[in-house]
């Protein structure tokens, strides 16, 4: 039956190496069900209730990858835009965690109209490679100065906006010894590098007697707090627009960026350089953010993670059904999950911002009209606190800039639009 579902013969792979896979990539991801509950506790939500609905979001995305699209392809809440969600919309301009939740659902509904038409390669091709690189990279210096601040390493100054964290503190010595290890490890091709630092320095802690252990196993808390309660005609407001469209901006290019390159990565590319079956897969995205944010998470988006089971030979949608199950007995260790503090999860902030930097490195700084924006793009995020602001510095910096530079046939018309609606709401919003 598996065999004739996921094609595993066509494929060049059996039941046992998918398994591996999908084992494989579940450590690489595993660490969302920790950090994930509490960024979103940071906006108010229940713990509890966050890292069942993280859980279970991520085994409907992951399973529904896997047998509608038949990707190796895992999914979980993004990071990225859950610290968008918590400390750029919630805590930064005031709106409730339900309305922002709505903004998210309403974020998905826009992504599954554009995946179902032309309107995606028209959105996709007119934002240019600068600025689709630059956005990843910004979103990785804004979860590094999150994950700064919640090791301790940094902190707020009214002299200078911020300045060094009391590294004599216990906390900020084991977020500095996780985030080394994590690195060592994942240098050494250890499959879980994230969450073995992440148990290691709770461990740690524990011992030291600056955490504290509540346990492994018990039944799942309640999803109740968190359950339906997006807020959806609360997010219609017209303040909300932008916030909505940074939440769909970032999700497709998360998505896009992840499918072409775990595909390419998994030989699943065709000889014409498409991916096929990509509407099914960017349906499967698109779908997994509007029931994420009804089971009450931030935006669940495909996982890069899934290229460390694609490496262990993953190549079909069994290897994403296997995740799907991990997550679900993922359930069961609710008490674990309460028993990691802060300073633990901090260092994988800090990693995966790193990661997300490697970026930068393919923009164009041959060309000024090029990389000036890419870099407000980068700096602006973590300094605005705001990837939306980010975003919109760096499309009209690149409209204004091109335009003075006498470089018109290099403006799209979808980012020009994009630049002047973005004016208009610095000026009148």
């Amino acid at each position: 039956m598996l065999e004739r579902y996921f094609e595993l013969e066509r494929y060049g792979t059996t039941v046992r190496t998918e398994i591996v896979a999908g084992v494989t990539t579940f450590m690489t991801m595993a660490y969302i069900i920790f950090v994930n509950p509490q960024i979103l506790a940071d906006a108010g939500m229940d713990q509890g209730a966050v890292f069942v609905a993280t859980c279970l979001a991520a085994a409907f995305a992951s399973a529904f990858m896997g047998l509608f699209a038949n990707y190796p392809i895992a999914l979980a809440p993004g990071m990225g835009l859950n610290a968008y969600f918590t400390y750029g919309v919630v805590k930064g301009l005031g709106y409730s965690w339900e309305t922002a939740l709505g903004a998210v659902f309403l974020s998905g509904v826009l992504f599954l109209i554009v995946s179902l038409t032309r309107i995606r390669e028209w959105v996709i091709d007119s934002i240019p490679i600068s600025l689709k690189l630059a956005i990843a990279a910004g979103i990785g210096m804004f979860l590094a100065i999150i994950g700064l601040k919640s090791a301790g390493i940094i902190q707020a100054s009214p002299a200078t906006l911020v300045t060094l964290g009391d590294l004599k503190s216990l906390p900020v010595a084991l977020s500095i010894i996780g985030f080394l290890l994590m690195v060592a490890l994942d240098a050494r091709n250890v499959p879980g590098a994230i969450i073995i630092g992440i148990l290691a320095v709770t461990a740690a802690g524990i011992a030291l007697g600056v955490g504290s252990f509540g346990g492994i196993f018990s039944l799942p808390p309640s999803i109740a707090p968190v359950f339906l309660k997006l807020d959806i005609l609360g997010a219609l407001e017209v303040g909300l627009i932008a916030i909505v469209f940074t939440f769909f901006f970032v999700d497709v290019f998360d998505n896009t960026g992840t499918l072409l390159g775990v595909a390419h990565k998994a030989g699943l590319v065709g000889p014409d350089g498409k991916l096929p079956r990509l509407r099914r897969a960017l349906t499967v995205d698109s779908t997994a953010a509007m029931v994420g944010a009804a089971l009450g998470t931030s935006t669940t988006t495909s996982y890069i993670e899934s290229a460390a089971g694609v490496n262990a030979g993953g190549r079909t949608g069994l290897t994403a059904v296997v995740v799907a199950v991990l997550f679900l007995a993922a359930l069961f260790i609710s008490p674990l999950a309460g028993s990691i503090p802060a300073y633990a999860t901090a260092p994988a902030l800090v990693y995966v911002a790193c990661m997300m930097m490697a970026a930068i490195k393919d923009v164009d700084f041959s060309d000024a009209t090029e990389y000036a924006p890419a870099v407000i793009t980068v700096v602006a995020m973590p300094l605005t606190f705001s990837i939306a602001h980010g975003i919109a510095f760096g499309f009209i910096a690149y409209t204004g800039i091109k335009l003075l530079a006498g470089r018109f046939s290099d403006i799209r018309p979808a980012v020009a639009i994009l630049a002047v609606l973005f004016v208009l709401k610095f000026a009148f919003l």
